[in-house]
């Protein structure tokens, strides 16, 4: 299949409400076909970190959907009526009694093309007490080209981006819930990401307040020479911008850092770990 060269993308910026499904389930739906009915309609449609429950981790036993059944059937329908992919964020999904932080994604025909657990969970929001692992790198197809699936804290581990851009991904999805104070973090280590990558970063953050915390939202389409496309602001909203894929072959080829990379001479030894 031949990449189509350019792509629209909107990003969710939504607000969650903390230990409610069924009603985040609604908002979210709601502002995805908000998003098909703006002039220019969306090729890809992303969603938030955890927009089904929310940080609701003392509940989440109850609250995650069981195989992900819920989440993948609506999704997939939503995809397949309106032609459009979906980077379904991720959610809190159950199987065999643990529970992960899982992103779903579907082509225009519905169909589930990839489904990636996150890896590394975030002490400073305790993830690792209540939720499961990962344990796999994932790329996906998109319009003839290559995704790569990375979650929130995941770009704090330079390791997976470059792992997924050497398997060929061009894009690299970051669904999140980052809170303040780390808004500094949040643009420098995602521009950074785009940068010694070559890739587009496209990062769909949360908004609102949970507990203590406070989401910044600041969503961010970045492009492989690290210039920003598309930034929200801190409130609700779709944050839209285009994506050119033929740029990633021309700024590799400019900089072939691929090519400039030793390797082996990066590899550490078991004492060094």
């Amino acid at each position: 299949m031949t990449a189509k060269p350019t792509l629209n993308i909107t990003m969710i910026q939504s607000d969650i409400m903390l230990g409610e499904p069924d009603a985040n389930r609604v908002r979210v739906k709601t502002q995805m076909e908000q998003a098909m009915d703006m002039d220019i309609k969306p090729d890809v449609i992303v969603l938030p970190e955890m927009w089904n429950t929310g940080y609701a981790l003392d509940q989440i036993q109850d609250l995650a959907d069981a195989e992900g059944a819920l989440s993948k059937t609506w999704l997939a329908q939503f995809a397949a009526e309106h032609r459009v992919h979906i980077i379904g964020g991720s959610v809190a999904q159950k199987t065999d009694g643990l529970v992960r932080n899982t992103m779903y994604t579907f082509n225009r025909d519905g169909e589930l093309t990839a489904e990636y657990s996150k890896i590394h969970l975030f002490r400073l929001m305790e993830e690792e007490k209540h939720l499961t692992s990962g344990d796999e790198i994932v790329t996906f197809p998109i319009e003839g080209a290559m995704g790569g699936a990375s979650i929130c804290y995941d770009i704090r581990f330079p390791e997976l981006s470059r792992t997924l851009a050497l398997q060929g991904a061009k894009v690299l999805f970051v669904p999140a819930e980052w809170p303040h104070p780390r808004l500094h973090h949040w643009r420098t280590l995602l521009t950074a990401r785009a940068i010694e990558n070559q890739m587009y970063v496209v990062a769909c953050n949360r908004v609102g307040s949970s507990g203590k915390d406070t989401f910044f939202g600041h969503s961010l389409i970045i492009d492989p020479w690290g210039e920003i496309i598309a930034e929200g602001g801190e409130s609700e909203e779709l944050v839209s911008g285009q994506i050119d894929l033929n740029l990633v072959d021309e700024v590799r080829t400019k900089i072939p850092v691929f090519e400039d990379r030793r390797p082996y001479l990066y590899q550490l030894d078991r004492k060094d770990i």
